[in-house]
């Protein structure tokens, strides 16, 4: 089953970082979020990946090519350019790294993914987000409602800590957590070939138009996730992500 990353934003909101790379490239603990991201989709398996680009998309394909060379030893035979790798650990992985477009919204860039995912239903999320949702149970899920797409519905994390009043008093202080209501789309989709049919092209939001329609047409099933997801959409998200990678525990690092 093929994974596809959105990684083609602006990501206009963390232009702190995003001036010279785009979001996906933001390091955490010294590595993209985008390599945990294909860290935590390989960890059950799923290794065959779609990029799709957009903004500074050439950085994503440079790092992915360097990639290979500077997680390996090399024997570089000057006379012929010919670089041979040995002697280290290579992920078994597959990358498409696909052009979508600079301006192109997101379900555009799906829908020009289409080539490159096959015959059947495929995985789906954004590039700049981590989660511990367990996606083998994900896709039994998807397997058993037999509609056409899946999302993994999230709590949102609260922004503030949270007090629970008794008249005047504070019967319950709680550190910063996840909310404790309402659910919000998380990504970490599961989608069967048929949606591409709800997107019209390159300016259709997949969030609005087709997911709407979906829903309306009663082929958008939600998988509730209640452990750990983060976005990182701010510098402050970036921070967090950060703090919780050099604690020594990140809860979204369930690979070894």
């Amino acid at each position: 089953m093929k994974v596809a990353i959105l990684a083609g934003g602006g990501g206009t909101r963390l232009v702190e970082e995003t001036e010279v790379k785009p979001k996906p490239m933001v390091e955490i603990g010294g590595q993209p979020i985008i390599w945990h991201i294909m860290l935590h989709y390989a960890h059950y398996g799923f290794r065959q990946f779609v990029i799709a680009l957009g903004y500074k998309g050439e950085v994503i394909k440079k790092y992915m090519v360097d990639s290979c060379s500077l997680h390996s030893n090399l024997t570089v035979d000057f006379k012929t350019s010919e670089v041979t790798k040995h002697g280290r650990y290579s992920p078994d992985w597959t990358v498409d790294l696909v052009d979508t477009g600079f301006s192109t919204m997101t379900g555009g860039r799906i829908k020009r993914l289409a080539p490159y995912l096959g015959n059947g239903a495929f995985m789906l999320t954004w590039g700049d987000g981590l989660s511990d949702v367990n996606l083998h149970d994900l896709l039994t899920f998807h397997r058993a409602h037999g509609k056409l797409a899946t999302l993994t519905a999230v709590r949102p994390p609260a922004r503030f800590g949270h007090l629970e009043l008794d008249g005047d008093r504070v019967a319950e202080c709680s550190e910063k957590s996840q909310t404790k209501e309402g659910w919000i789309n998380g990504a970490y989709f599961v989608l069967e070939p048929g949606v591409l049919d709800y997107i019209a092209g390159d300016d259709s939001i997949w969030e609005r138009e087709p997911l709407d329609r979906l829903a309306k047409d009663g082929q958008l099933m939600a998988y509730r996730h209640t452990s750990f997801w983060q976005c990182m959409d701010t510098l402050r998200d970036r921070r967090l992500l950060e703090g919780l990678w050099q604690s020594g525990t990140p809860p979204w690092k369930i690979w070894e």
